[in-house]
C-alpha cells in the first residue's frame, strides 16, 4: 500500500535489537519469532512531504478465477487481478480528489470527503461506516482502511485482527496515516507517530520512539518515516532489506510496498530497495518522476507527462495498459493498480 524532494550527505546507521518474527512481509506471518533486528537508516533530504501509505497485501476471498481486468475511463482508472472486484470502478463514480489501493479492494476519495469503496469485503473492508463525512486522507492495508478527518481524528473499519483497526481512544491532532499488513501509523503534528497493531517485528514500538517525523509510510511489516532534519528511518523485520535504506539519498517522498521501499528524488529519479520481485529490478535511467507507490510484489512510477512506469511481478496484467490517459496519481495494491485522472 498504500507513500514527496536535497543534497547529498554522509549517511548514519545503527540496529535496534528487539523481538522479530521469521517470514515475508508480504505473507502470513508466522507464530513462532526468533530475534530480529531493525536496522535504522538515515538519509537527509529537505523540503519532505508526507507521501503515501503502503500496501502490504495477503490471501482474498476465495472467488471463481478471473482473468486480470481493467477499467480505463472516467476520474479513476484501474488494471491488474480481477479475483474481487477490485478493478471494477463504480459507474459514475465522480469528483475524486484521492485514491487507496488496497490488497484486494479499492478506495476513492471524493472532494465532499465522503469515501467510496469497492472489491473484497470479506472483512468488511468495502463497509464505509455509515455518515464518515469530512475526510482529508485515506490509507488501506491487508484487509483494513484507515480515514484521516480535518478535525485531526482517525476513523477505521475491516479486519480488526491484532487490533490493527482499533484506534486508541482520545486520539487527536493527527496530520497522516498508513496502513500496513497488520499494524497502522498515525503522524501527529508534534511530530510523533502514534502506532497500533501487531508489534511482531517491532512494527508498532519502534515507530512509537520516534520524534520530529513529517512523513510515514507502512509496508509488509516494516515502516519509513521522514524526520524534520531530512533523514529517512526504516523499523521492522529486516530479512528482505526492506530496513536497510540505501545511503547517499536525497529523497523527497517516501513508499513502502510488501517488501521493498522506494524514494523519490528532488532530481525525478527513484531509489529502491528491499526484495527483487520475480527478477525484475527497477528499470536503469528512470528520471523525471514526480509520484511512486509500491505494491505488494510491484512498484510504480508516475512520469511528468502522465505516463507510468511499472516494474516487479507483473503476471497479474499489472502492466500498465496502453493508451491510458493523462494520469495525475498512482496507488499500487495487491495484485491490481489505480490510478487518478484529470477528469474531475
Amino acid at each position: 500500500m498504500r507513500g514527496h524532494r536535497c543534497l547529498v550527505a554522509t549517511l548514519v546507521a545503527f540496529t535496534l535489537s528487539i523481538a522479530g518474527c521469521t517470514g515475508s512481509g508480504a505473507t502470513t506471518p508466522p507464530s513462532a519469532p526468533p530475534g530480529a533486528t531493525s536496522t535504522l537508516t538515515a538519509g537527509p533530504t529537505t523540503g519532505a512531504t508526507t507521501g503515501p501509505s503502503g500496501t502490504p497485501k495477503g490471501t482474498p476471498t476465495p472467488q471463481p478465477t478471473q482473468p486480470p481486468s481493467s477499467s480505463l475511463s472516467g476520474p479513476v482508472v484501474a488494471w491488474g487481478g480481477h479475483c474481487c472486484g477490485q478493478t471494477d470502478v463504480p459507474a459514475g463514480l465522480t469528483g475524486v480528489k484521492a485514491i487507496a489501493a488496497g490488497d484486494f479492494h479499492s478506495l476513492a476519495l471524493k472532494s465532499d470527503g465522503t469515501v467510496v469503496a469497492w472489491g473484497d469485503n470479506k472483512y468488511g473492508q468495502t463497509n464505509v461506516p455509515a455518515g464518515l463525512t469530512g475526510v482529508v486522507a485515506i490509507a488501506t492495508g491487508y484487509n483494513h482502511n484507515l480515514a484521516l478527518k480535518s478535525e485531526g481524528t482517525v476513523v477505521a473499519w475491516g479486519d480488526n485482527e491484532h487490533g490493527k483497526a482499533g484506534v486508541p481512544a482520545g486520539l487527536t491532532g493527527v496530520t497522516a496515516i498508513a496502513a500496513g499488513y497488520d499494524f497502522s501509523l498515525a503522524l501527529k503534528k508534534d511530530g510523533t507517530i502514534v502506532a497500533w497493531g501487531n508489534d511482531y517485528s517491532g512494527q508498532t514500538s519502534l515507530a512509537r520512539r520516534l520524534s520530529d517525523v513529517t512523513a510515514i509510510a507502512a509496508g509488509g511489516m516494516f515502516g519509513l518515516a521522514l524526520k524534520s532534519n531530512g533523514t529517512v528511518v526504516a523499523w521492522g523485520y529486516p530479512t528482505t532489506g526492506a530496513t536497510k535504506v540505501p545511503g547517499r539519498l536525497s529523497a523527497v517522498a517516501i513508499d513502502a510496498g510488501g517488501g521493498s521501499g522506494l524514494a523519490l528524488q528532488g532530481d525525478g529519479t527513484v531509489v529502491a530497495w528491499g526484495t527483487v520481485n520475480c527478477g525484475q529490478a527497477m528499470p536503469a535511467g528512470l528520471s523525471g518522476i514526480k509520484a511512486i507507490s509500491a505494491g505488494d510484489k510491484f512498484s510504480l512510477a508516475l512520469n511528468n507527462d502522465g505516463t507510468v512506469v511499472a516494474w516487479g511481478c507483473l503476471s497479474e496484467g499489472l502492466t500498465p495498459p496502453a493508451g491510458l490517459p493523462g494520469l495525475v496519481a498512482i496507488s499500487g495494491g495487491g495484485e491490481h493498480a489505480l490510478a487518478m485522472t484529470a477528469v474531475p
